[in-house]
């Protein structure tokens, strides 16, 4: 949702079958083989789909209003975002899991427009320098990077076969000013903190609200902004642990379409 959307200060409501044996008539027949089990698998884990074929499945074209700039910026912008795509789910299908299989079907609306929900709020905040905790495969910050939100982003990630992944994404992407770096955000901050100093920072669905923001408060600069997107609990996390009010103001909340999901906006104290 873009910031023409409602707004609220934080706290107020708002393999196959086997074919049978012939027999001779004068041999009984016992009883079919029981294949009950064999089609429940099917069901759960379902055959694997092309990734190519998954891509024309989704609903690419609703991708258009969370984007900025011109028609040609925004097809631009989808080709990427596709490119992008296309590289997560033979990834997924073939290296390792970066999103859950049930949601490669839903790759477009769970994931690439819940973090373009983000681009109208990060581009009227103005932010340039932008560190992305949890990076994990690429949400938010690669969708928003492709369609063009700031200048310079760093990808923070500490399990290794994500940020294979993620440099895997970005020379197919042949994409700049993107650095990823393998390693705990408190491990960096603790050793150069400097290398890390941002006007903005974002996270998707990581660890509590509190402490994030308590490590978000070491690298961005004061007026600078900590975007996080957080499910329906976000209120309790924030009431539960109040160490973040230290240095952070009481966030503006912008709800993601109509589900539970939102985003919230910190500033930094200055």
């Amino acid at each position: 949702m873009g910031l023409g959307g409602p707004r609220r200060e934080f706290g107020a409501t708002s393999e196959g079958v086997k074919p049978r044996r012939r027999t001779s008539p004068s041999t009984q027949r016992g009883p079919a083989p029981i294949r009950t089990q064999r089609k429940v698998e099917l069901r759960a884990n379902g055959p694997k789909i092309a990734p190519e074929k998954l891509l024309a499945r989704m609903p690419w074209s609703s991708l258009r209003p969370l984007l900025a700039g011109s028609d040609s910026d925004r097809e631009l912008a989808i080709a990427r975002l596709r490119t992008f795509g296309l590289e997560l789910l033979r990834w997924n299908q073939g290296v390792s899991n970066l999103v859950s299989h049930d949601d490669e079907l839903r790759l477009v609306d769970r994931h690439i427009a819940e973090s373009l929900a983000g681009v109208a709020i990060l581009n009227k905040l103005g932010c340039k320098e932008i560190v992305d905790f949890g990076s994990g495969g690429g949400f938010p910050a690669l969708p928003l990077a492709l369609a063009g939100v700031g200048k310079h982003w760093t990808l923070v990630e500490s399990r290794r076969n994500k940020t294979l992944f993620l440099r895997r994404a970005l020379q197919e992407l042949g994409a700049g000013q993107i650095d990823v770096v393998t390693a705990r955000l408190e491990s960096v901050i603790a050793d150069d903190p400097e290398s890390l100093r941002c006007d903005g920072f974002t996270s998707r669905a990581t660890m509590k609200a509190a402490p994030t923001l308590v490590m978000a408060a070491q690298i961005v600069e004061p007026g600078g902004f900590a975007v996080l997107w957080k499910g329906s609990g976000v209120t309790e996390e924030l009431a539960a642990d109040e160490s973040w009010q230290e240095s952070w103001n009481v966030p503006v909340v912008h709800p993601i379409a109509d589900g539970p999901n939102s985003i919230l906006v910190f500033e930094r104290k200055k």
